[in-house]
């Protein structure tokens, strides 16, 4: 199959680390090239050890799924002859504590707003069907144990 890579680094810069008093800031670096500043959330770990202008797991999480959700959505949608001109989603994870109290992101919420163009536009249950085979065909939908809930517009 393939493999996917990415680098993080993160290194300590003051003296407290045993404190606890460290910072949580890193980055991500991509085989494409491209290093984007990331941090723990500041929803877990208060500034000024996170920094709310990196990206975080979580909100990286969101968007994986969010990005594969429409990655795959635009695909089948081509194959049926449905021509996307654009593609919006404002997504949002909820976190909830697990049955062991760990913290972790339980439910994903899509809310795709697109735009079709061309002389075929879908009706509701093709739509309701394109998205239920996107996250079927997903392949981070099909990773995670989160619950993944496509909210359309009606």
């Amino acid at each position: 199959m393939s493999e996917h890579k990415a680098t993080i680094t993160w290194e300590r810069s003051g003296p407290d680390f045993l404190k606890g008093k460290f910072s949580r800031e890193h980055t991500w670096s991509f085989d494409g090239g491209v290093t984007v500043p990331a941090s723990a959330s500041p929803s877990v770990v208060p500034a000024p050890y996170s920094n709310a202008a990196g990206i975080d797991p979580e909100e990286a999480l969101v968007a994986s799924v969010s990005s594969c959700h429409m990655l795959t959505f635009v695909f089948l949608a081509s194959r049926q002859g449905f021509q996307v001109d654009s593609y919006r989603d404002e997504a949002v994870g909820i976190m909830t504590k697990g049955a062991n109290g760990v913290p972790w992101v339980s439910r994903i919420n899509l809310r795709p707003a697109i735009a079709f163009g061309g002389s075929v536009i879908p009706d509701a249950a093709a739509l309701d069907r394109l998205h239920h085979l996107a996250h079927e065909q997903c392949f981070i939908a099909n990773s995670v144990k989160t619950e993944i809930v496509v909210e359309t517009a009606t």
